[in-house]
């Protein structure tokens, strides 16, 4: 999985670059980065710089990758595989947008399926799951478009600023659904 650069329509997924560091690392915070909380700004810009070094392979149990729009940095996603979180062929994938002007506009649901084709077409896979904060209507939205099926609500799952845990709904996409939903 390497040399990755995807495309649809106006979106493209491709490895980070380190010219990018700063905005990563200053970028607005969507609720999608929860484990960043309270991080002092050197730690937060060390992660980042390693992420971008990572960025277009799989490394660690992660694959971490730019979303563009007209040549501009607009947010992140990622395919989480942690070693012995997930079974051989499941993949949890993440994403971002950074800036509320960026939402609503079908990006997203670019990103999400143009990710989940590509990781679709290594044999191997054969499950994709994403979760999301329970009132996050827009990104079930994009879900449930792109051909996930909702399976349950992760009680208590996420960790909040305020020292809380919110409820996560968690989403999946098996090969099976995938291949008929492309018939």
């Amino acid at each position: 999985m390497t040399g990755i650069d995807l495309r649809a329509g106006a979106v493209r997924i491709r490895p980070l670059c380190l010219d990018e560091l700063e905005l990563l690392a200053t970028a607005p915070d969507d609720g999608a980065a929860p484990l960043s909380f309270n991080r002092p700004p050197e730690e937060v810009l060390r992660r980042m710089r390693r992420k971008i070094e990572r960025s277009g392979r799989f490394v660690e149990g992660r694959l971490d990758l730019a979303i563009e729009v007209d040549g501009r940095l607009v947010g992140t996603i990622e395919a989480r595989q942690p070693r012995e979180g997930l079974p051989p062929g499941a993949y949890e994938i993440g994403i971002s947008l950074f800036e509320p002007s960026d939402r609503g506009r079908g990006l997203g649901t670019a990103a999400v399926e143009a990710f989940t084709a590509f990781l679709f077409a290594e044999p191997a896979t054969q499950r994709v799951q994403a979760s999301t904060w329970v009132e996050n209507a827009a990104m079930r939205r994009v879900l449930e478009k792109v051909g996930f099926s909702f399976e349950g609500v992760m009680r208590g799952f996420m960790p909040t600023p305020e020292g809380g845990r919110d409820d996560y709904a968690l989403y999946a996409v098996t090969r099976a659904d995938w291949q008929s939903r492309e018939n």
